[in-house]
């Protein structure tokens, strides 16, 4: 008698769908595992630009003139960011306030990030998934938990 060797269609099959629900499994927790790590940039360079803003008010008793600042301005976000964030600063001069904003672009499109004078943290703006906006805090996983 021959000895057969190999695998049957059967036996390949098997292996075929079990890879597919692993990979059915992992993927979508891999996206949303990179997509959390890339909101990390926003809420870091939002913070950075507060200090920044606060540092100012120190020196000038104001707001005022912080986004027209000369270089490196309080309203310039930190070097070497990606482009997945566009940050905006608002200094208001006769209320004594402001509002810096960070909103998502590609990979993070639908997330919007601010802070004020207050260090009030908002998601003004999510995805579907991620709560219902806005949120008083800096929303860092689906379901709305927050930082």
């Amino acid at each position: 008698m021959k000895q057969s060797s190999g695998f049957t269609l059967i036996e390949v099959m098997i292996v075929v769908i079990v890879i597919a629900v692993l990979a059915s499994i992992a993927y979508p927790a891999y996206t949303d595992y990179v997509i959390r790590s890339r909101l990390t940039e926003a809420r870091t360079a939002l913070a950075d630009m507060r200090a920044r803003m606060e540092h100012y008010f120190q020196d000038n008793r104001t707001y005022a003139g912080a986004d027209t600042a000369p270089a490196p301005s309080p309203c310039t976000p930190p070097p070497n960011l990606s482009n997945l964030f566009t940050y905006s600063c608002n200094p208001v001069p006769a209320a004594g306030t402001y509002t810096i904003q960070a909103v998502g672009n590609g990979q993070v499109n639908g997330f919007t990030y601010t802070i004020d004078q207050a260090n009030s943290r908002r998601t003004t703006q999510a995805p579907a998934g991620w709560g219902t906006a806005p949120i008083a805090c800096w929303v860092v996983r689906k379901g709305g938990e927050c930082q």
